[in-house]
């Protein structure tokens, strides 16, 4: 178990500036690739208003400092409404467990939203940090299924879940 401490803020205005930082080759290179501007502006009118899940900004504690954004929003998977996980930490905070801990605090906070069983979360089956980061996390994998993401992009997700009622 990581001993980072994370914070989870809900997303607001500023943070904006959290999908411009992680909107780059390296960091999207498993998500079709970069947004333009207008996807990225669109993207944080949805984060702002989203009312079928929540978004946050990642802060370590106790200091403050922003490190990358996770959430979590319904989707229909496999004939129910589940809950599904994305996240980003940004490149300078990678690899000292930070994700791990938010992806923790976020079923925390999905579990305490209560509304649905699962939460799941689809890396790509060749991204090896964030299928470490869900395993890390408690998710069990459920197998490989085929995912479109961003919509029109087709690619090889691995399924990952976990039961919130257990």
């Amino acid at each position: 178990m990581s001993d980072v401490e994370v914070r989870l803020v809900p997303w607001s205005e500023p943070d904006l500036e959290i999908l411009q930082r992680a909107n780059t080759p390296e960091m999207k290179a498993h998500l079709g690739g970069p947004e333009t501007e207008e996807q990225v502006l669109a993207r944080h009118q949805r984060y702002l208003k989203l009312d079928n899940g929540r978004m946050f900004r990642v802060e370590l504690a106790p200091g403050g400092e922003v490190a990358g954004s996770i959430g979590y929003w319904d989707r229909e998977w496999d004939g129910e409404t589940v809950y599904e996980s994305g996240w980003h930490v940004l490149p300078e905070f990678q690899g000292r467990g930070i994700a791990t801990a938010a992806a923790r605090a976020i079923i925390a906070e999905a579990r305490r939203d209560g509304r649905h069983r699962w939460l799941h979360a689809y890396p790509d089956v060749d991204n090896p940090p964030s299928n470490g980061i869900c395993r890390k996390a408690g998710l069990e994998l459920v197998g490989p299924v085929d995912f479109e993401f961003p919509k029109g992009r087709p690619m090889r997700s691995n399924d990952w879940r976990i039961d919130l009622t257990a």
